[in-house]
């Protein structure tokens, strides 16, 4: 019996719209789509669950964003990607590299993003540095 393991992604958005878009988008490629709708649930699924990448939401009710992947940073996971979901634009982009977030994606999210940015860290040797292909700018 052969058993495929799942590519897990963390979606830390507290909109239900915009987790479920999202959720929808990251299950049409093939990976386990793990909901948390703030800070502090998304602290326990990252424990429980160990995702392979985390798409996160800067203003988030309990505990934001920044300080959530500085908490996930702290705890010594330097390797895990995250990335900055935020509606304002490049206004965090210091704040959000300074936090330890490997990129970023402007909402609204374009599903084409998502899907390459997704591909991009999850189907090649990822390593912990700012990505090239998905400088902090160009999304």
């Amino acid at each position: 019996m052969r058993f495929v393991v799942l590519r897990k992604v963390l979606i830390v958005e507290d909109f239900d719209d915009s987790r479920s878009f999202m959720k929808v988008v990251i299950e049409s490629c093939g990976y386990l789509a793990l909901e948390a709708s703030d800070g502090i649930e998304a602290l326990e699924i990252f424990k429980l669950q160990h995702p392979d990448i985390i798409l996160m939401d800067i203003s988030l009710p309990m505990v934001d964003g920044i300080t959530l992947t500085k908490a996930i940073r702290e705890i010594g996971d330097r390797d895990i990607p995250i990335i900055a979901v935020t509606a304002f634009g490049s206004l965090y982009r210091d704040e959000v590299i300074a936090a330890g977030c490997n990129g970023y994606l402007a909402k609204p999210v374009d599903p084409g993003d998502l899907k390459l940015l997704l591909n991009e860290f999850l189907n090649s040797d990822f390593n912990s540095e700012i990505h090239s292909s998905f400088p902090l700018s160009k999304i």
